[in-house]
């Protein structure tokens, strides 16, 4: 599945973006001034291959997952929170779930990796709170967390295939059911130390230039995190031309949904909103293994994670928020959802100078005012 649909993935038509540009420069405005706007307009034209694009039905996708690096003491909580946190998802009292009703989106979580049997426990409870597994709960377990990179591989190549794979498969039902843009986001405990891993071989930088504190850690657990980083690194040997590899052995389940969704997407043509340093782990693998699937993303925002930006400029994509967010959850995608509608609002309902009657150098010709 995975390789079929690599080899669908095309490049976006330049001359649709030329088509929208020329629209956006006949508006009411002078040529540009609305920025990066008008670029996120320009750029779903491209995308869609429409010409009037619409978005009216939007998801966000907060793939979960456990890690075995946890044991470590690489984050200030224990792995255990991976699954109170999806509780706290259903029950809709979380970052993303505030942010995404903001935004008009829709939540999905998808337990990809956590180490926690959610349909046996019903009805869940988390603190005294109650939530039935309904609708937005997909259960797509591939593993049951991943191994303890720094003792061996995190998962088998296998493992990672089929992970990536259950991120093209949701691509394909949710384009089925008439959604027109992802969003991504993700939740699992130690997750930022494995995205750290796979920034650290894929762009060539060190370690201890991508690592950041992920949950808010101490100087002295920061030390052990970067250490433990590099031995599991040293000990795996991923190898940076075969992105498969790197996965497998430093990454994540939920990382390899969030790439596996970026790959569908892009087959389908649909834009895709990467949100912070976890989800960028993703984007990162998919545009290794397909380069082409940068032309359907759009990067939310630039997290305070520092192997953030390293990852974002390898990949060659502009941050469209600054904002200091470091929670995760697809919070810095139901944002961005925000900013990209705007732009398309604009393309699609602002006045052109023939509709308003105005002229291009904004002297007023033959207007007339009625009512």
């Amino acid at each position: 599945m995975l390789q079929e649909t690599i080899k669908k993935i095309r490049s976006v038509k330049t001359e649709l973006a030329e088509r929208a540009q020329k629209h956006l420069d006949d508006l009411t405005k002078p040529p540009g001034s609305l920025g990066r706007l008008e670029e996120f307009a320009k750029r779903l034209v491209a995308i869609t291959e429409n010409m009037m694009p619409v978005i009216d039905k939007k998801v966000i996708f907060t793939f979960a997952g456990d890690h075995g690096v946890a044991e470590e003491g690489v984050s200030a909580y224990p792995k255990e929170v991976t699954r109170q946190m999806v509780i706290n998802f259903l029950n809709g009292g979380a970052g993303i779930n505030v942010l995404a009703r903001y935004a008009d989106a829709e939540v999905v979580v998808v337990d990809i990796g956590v180490d926690f049997d959610f349909y046996h426990a019903s009805p869940l409870t988390n603190g005294g709170a109650k939530v039935e597994i309904g609708g937005l709960f997909v259960s797509r377990k591939i593993v049951r967390g991943t191994k303890n990179m720094r003792k061996g591989p995190a998962m088998t190549r296998h493992e990672a295939i089929r992970c990536i794979e259950v991120g093209i498969e949701l691509a394909d039902e949710y384009v089925k059911k008439d959604y027109k843009i992802f969003g991504t986001g993700e939740m699992g405990i130690a997750n930022t130390t494995s995205s750290s891993a796979i920034a650290a071989v894929l762009t060539g930088k060190p370690v201890s230039e991508l690592t950041g504190r992920g949950t808010g850690i101490s100087d002295e657990a920061l030390k052990n995190k970067i250490r433990v980083i590099e031995e599991a690194i040293s000990l795996n040997r991923p190898d940076p031309s075969a992105p498969l590899d790197v996965l497998a052995k430093v990454g994540g389940a939920e990382v390899g949904g969030i790439a596996g969704l970026i790959i569908g997407a892009a087959e389908k043509r649909l834009p895709v909103i990467i949100d912070g340093f976890i989800s960028t782990a993703g984007a990162l693998v998919a545009y290794f293994l397909e380069p082409k699937t940068k032309d359907y993303m759009f990067a939310a925002h630039n997290s305070m994670e520092i192997g953030h930006k390293a990852m974002l400029e390898k990949i060659g994509l502009r941050p469209i928020l600054d904002l200091d967010l470091r929670l995760g959850e697809g919070t810095g995608s139901a944002l961005a959802m925000l900013m990209i509608e705007a732009g398309l609002k604009i393309y699609k309902e602002m006045a052109t100078f023939g509709e308003a009657c105005i002229s291009k150098k904004f002297r007023v010709r033959n207007l007339k005012l009625e009512g």
